[in-house]
This record gives structure tokens, sequence and C-alpha cells, in this order.
């Protein structure tokens, strides 16, 4: 075994494994950060005078709409399967899951955002699966 074929078995352990390193890490760290965020913001919402309810709705609303340029930002850095390290596919995909937190504050381009990116990052893996295939042939 070389030094490259265990560098990725440790990286696809790591990977799998709890928050994972390098592009895993940021993508596992914005979804956990970013979708139970919602609950100390309705808090807030609570906490703060009538007129500031709306600007930290928007605020949070914002948040969620960075979180998904941050997974197309990683996206753009690894647009191919085969050059993505392991299990960053799986962690693109479940950027999916800012739908509920959008949900829960009836964000509808949120929604919308995050249901669009998980079917996006899903047809492109399936895409490149096909073309993987085929070339085989």
């Amino acid at each position: 075994m070389d030094l490259r074929s265990a560098q990725r078995i440790v990286e696809a352990e790591a990977a799998r494994t709890g928050l994972g390193t390098g592009p895993n890490r940021r993508l596992r760290l914005t979804l956990f950060i970013g979708m139970p965020l919602c609950l100390p913001v309705l808090g807030v919402m609570f906490l703060v005078p009538k007129s500031l309810v709306h600007e930290v709705l928007y605020a949070y609303e914002a948040a969620i709409i960075g979180c998904l340029l941050h997974y197309v930002w990683v996206f753009a850095k690894y647009p191919r399967h085969a050059d993505r390290p392991p299990y960053l596919t799986r962690d693109l995909a479940m950027g999916g899951g800012f739908f509920l937190s959008s949900l829960f504050f009836g964000f509808w381009p949120g929604m919308i955002a995050a249901l669009a990116w998980a079917l996006f990052v899903g047809v492109t893996y399936t895409v490149e699966l096909i073309r993987e295939h085929r070339g085989h042939h």
C-alpha cells in the first residue's frame, strides 16, 4: 500500500465518523450550526421589541441563504464526484436539510432552494455515474 492509498483510507474514516476534516467538516458545521439556530432565533424574537422582530427574522433568513451559498461554493470547488473527498457528495446533499429550518419560519425561497439543491446534487451524481458506466463499455 502506497502512502496516497493509506492517506485516502484515513481521510475516508475521518469523513465517515464525527465531523470529518476539510470540506466535509465545514459543510457539517454549517448544517449543525445553521439548522438548530432557528430555536435561539425564535427565543430572540420573543425577547426583542415588536419593531425588531422582522429584522431578526430577516437576519436568520439571510443566514440560511448564506449557508446554502456555502454549499454551492464547496460544490464549485469539487464539481466532479471522482475528485471529491470521501463522503463529500453525501454532505453536499445534506444541504437540503435547510428545508426544515426554512419551513419552520415559512421562508419560501429557502424551502425551494434547499429542495432544489438536494435534487441538483442527486442529479449531478447520477449523471456522473451514468457517464462513468458508459465509459467503461
